[in-house]
């Protein structure tokens, strides 16, 4: 498993965000029984920073708290059985699954963690786990498919014990 992070924010983080990072990634990955060795890049970064890169991926003008780039489709979420075919989903040097990329907004984190009453450690937390699921192939556009994606989130920062 590679997991690559960048920290190119001035915002300070007052506990192992490499740790944390590194844990709920692996959680996700053996919660959803991901059968291959994979790739997941991480950016924390500023609001300044995320707004651009919503706007020139998403065409939204605003800055966000996390934003999920996978790098693979699904034809049905958490479905990995169809890639071992498929040569364009893998890193061509590791053969480690391209899973895809996070980028987080770590002055919005801090500011939702403020909000809702928990740490900036749950709130990265949370986000990670959030993104991972977007990156699995997971969405939630329709009310079952949020449900979904929230009872698999929500079970990941369960077994870290990252709670409210």
């Amino acid at each position: 498993m590679t997991i690559h992070i960048e920290k190119e924010t001035e915002e300070t983080i007052d506990f192992n965000y490499e740790d944390l990072i590194h844990r709920v990634i692996n959680a996700s990955m053996d919660l959803e029984e991901c059968p291959y060795e994979s790739e997941v890049s991480v950016l924390l970064t500023g609001d300044e920073e995320i707004h651009e890169i919503n706007r020139e991926h998403r065409g939204i003008d605003s800055p966000t708290d996390v934003l999920s780039f996978p790098m693979i489709e699904y034809s049905i979420p958490g479905d990995f059985s169809t890639f071992e075919e498929r040569e364009d989903c893998f890193h061509p040097e590791t053969g480690e699954l391209l899973l895809g990329d996070i980028v987080i907004s770590v002055h919005r984190a801090k500011m939702q963690a403020e909000e809702y009453g928990h740490t900036l450690e749950r709130e990265i937390g949370f986000l990670v786990a959030h993104s991972m699921y977007h990156l699995f192939g997971y969405d939630h556009m329709e009310e079952e498919e949020r449900i979904q994606m929230e009872e698999k989130q929500n079970r990941v920062l369960d077994i870290l014990q990252i709670h409210r």
